[in-house]
């Protein structure tokens, strides 16, 4: 509490394990003078469980945890903090072109580009790496503030952000924040590290038309991140940019200013074309397969909610228009019972581990079928945590094509007797290419977590609370169990929908506002329902029964 004789303010630093007390109006940097930080700088902390930078004064009893890169929030931090110095050295070197950070790749690297330039030499990634760091060397400070959105937009317009000005004026606001860096300004959606001098270990590599930050991973925050060939993942990312760009909505500035204009089902028919359209391709690729190659399993695999199921069924209708009879298996439905599920690190349950499935069970099922036998297919009961049965056999034949979706769909252990010629592997993901503006991508792993909150609190009997202090160790998962095997398909689909975000906003923000700000999960709450604020919400009437994101609010056509 407050002593108002003193002005002296306690503080519970869960860093130190005790209580500090401090004079009214201390900066959180003073605070960090009490605390050994190991080998790695605090970017930001926790107050009562919301994310502060480290200029935030304490004028009330707060409790604070101090976080680096190696956890979630402070990686976040120091992603933020790398862009706005690549956004000042860009602006510096190359005043007439615009910097775009188009989309992750790897561990912690970003594909960038600019407007104007179709390719980066090393003697120009070089160049950039340098005067970057010399931003670093000079420690400019980074500051906030708060002004009247006009002069905000103003600002914006001095420098000619186009994009975050068609964001600014579909959100008005009487004032808004505005970050600067030295002559440069901007803002980034969430909290900063204080100055230039947080951010000292990244690397540029020239890659495709641009060229690729690398960051350091959470995980290893001394080792830089690999430049890794995902030319599958870069070409599924590119052609939905272009697309996007030319249907007029790059970035949610201008998703939104349709919205308002009232063309929203527009928007829903033609997103929802495309997929069709990309549906009935893998469809036609499987087929040739079929017939060149006698392919009688096709494997989709995914992170979590990326559209799996769903893009299962589709692609069983275009294949049932080709005259193969597509026959759908789901890996979750060999999930072990939920007591024999293994635990992870934290002495959690890791369903994101390969042996949380009843491999040698899924094995023998495909064996049987191969003989052409009818098999009894399990269901799991998500809501017990038990295998079922539904007594309805399954039998294949010459023109059946077995689906099987799951997370593990493409690590090779999960059908070790299954002939390389025999299998199509797909890997489905909502690979998110509407941006907030130039510089400040959706990540995919927000747009799936806002499908997994509206659908594991209607269909799952999860809360919010439950779902995001799982979250973490799902994200782990698929880096372990997912993410390696993702170059291993024959082709990639990107589940997302321009729109999906403002249609699922005001599903997910009343899940969200449950959260208490009690629990460590309500940064994470408070994190994505700002987020979603600079959305404009869309009625889903218009969204067909068979889309992908009926998966995830109700309403499909499909059985699931």
């Amino acid at each position: 509490m407050a002593n108002s004789i003193n002005n002296i303010v306690q503080v519970v630093c869960d860093n130190l394990g005790k209580t500090l007390e401090v004079p009214m109006g201390t900066p959180l940097l003073e605070l960090i003078r009490h605390i050994d930080q190991g080998p790695h700088p605090f970017l930001a902390a926790l107050v009562n469980n919301r994310i502060k930078e480290l200029d935030y004064k304490i004028y009330t009893p707060i409790s604070v945890r101090f976080v680096d890169i190696t956890s979630f929030e402070g990686l976040r931090v120091y992603q933020r903090t790398a862009w706005f110095l690549l956004q000042k050295t860009m602006r510096d070197l190359y005043p007439e072109h615009a910097l775009h950070i188009r989309h992750s790749m790897g561990d912690n690297g970003f594909y960038c580009e600019v407007d104007g330039i179709d390719c980066f030499t090393e003697e120009q990634t070089a160049e950039i790496d340098q005067y970057m760091r010399g931003l670093v060397a000079q420690n400019f400070p980074i500051k906030r503030q708060k002004l009247l959105t006009s002069e905000v937009r103003a600002r914006y317009a001095e420098q000619g952000f186009v994009d975050k000005i068609a964001l600014l004026d579909t959100r008005p606001r009487l004032y808004s924040d505005l970050y600067t860096l030295d002559d440069t300004v901007g803002y980034f959606y969430g909290a900063l590290a204080p100055s230039t001098s947080y951010v000292d270990r990244f690397r540029f590599e020239p890659m495709h038309k641009g060229f690729l930050l690398l960051l350091p991973q959470r995980t290893r925050p001394d080792k830089l991140s690999r430049k890794i060939r995902q030319d599958q993942m870069h070409g599924i990312f590119h052609e939905y940019q272009s697309w996007v760009e030319l249907m007029g909505v790059p970035s949610i500035g201008y998703v939104n200013a349709q919205i308002l204009a009232g063309d929203a089902r527009s928007l829903i028919i033609v997103a929802e074309a495309f997929h069709e359209r990309k549906y009935a391709e893998a469809a036609n690729a499987i087929f040739e397969a079929h017939r060149a190659r006698g392919t009688r399993m096709v494997l989709i695999s995914g992170p979590s909610s990326s559209g799996k199921t769903t893009s299962a069924k589709r692609l069983a209708v275009q294949l049932g228009v080709l005259g193969l009879r597509p026959e759908l298996i789901s890996l979750d439905d060999y999930f072990v019972d939920r007591e024999k599920t293994p635990l992870d690190e934290n002495g959690e349950y890791d369903y994101e581990a390969l042996e949380a499935i009843d491999v040698e069970l899924f094995n023998e099922h495909l064996r049987r079928l191969a003989r052409g036998e009818s098999v009894d297919i399990p269901r799991y009961d998500f809501i017990t945590g038990r295998r079922t049965w539904h007594n309805a056999p399954l039998t294949l034949d010459e023109r059946s094509i077995l689906i099987v979706e799951g997370i593990h769909g493409l690590n090779p252990r999960l059908t070790p007797e299954i002939p390389e010629e025999l299998k199509f592997k797909i890997y489905v993901s909502c690979l998110t290419s509407v941006a907030m503006d130039n510089l400040s991508r959706i990540s995919t792993s927000d747009n799936r977590l806002l499908r997994r909150l509206t659908r594991d609190y209607a269909q799952r009997g999860a809360d919010a609370l439950a779902t995001l202090s799982r979250w973490a160790s799902v994200r782990r998962g698929e880096e372990k169990h997912i993410f390696p095997y993702q170059e291993n398909a024959d082709i990639m689909l990107n589940s997302s929908l321009f729109y999906e975000i403002s249609v699922l906003r005001p599903f997910a923000e009343k899940i969200l506002r449950e959260v208490p700000d009690t629990v460590p999960e309500y940064e994470e709450a408070h994190r994505m329902l700002k987020f979603l604020d600079n959305f404009i919400p869309m009625e889903p009437d218009h969204i067909p029964p068979t889309s992908v994101l009926r998966e995830f609010i109700g309403g499909s056509s499909f059985r699931y």
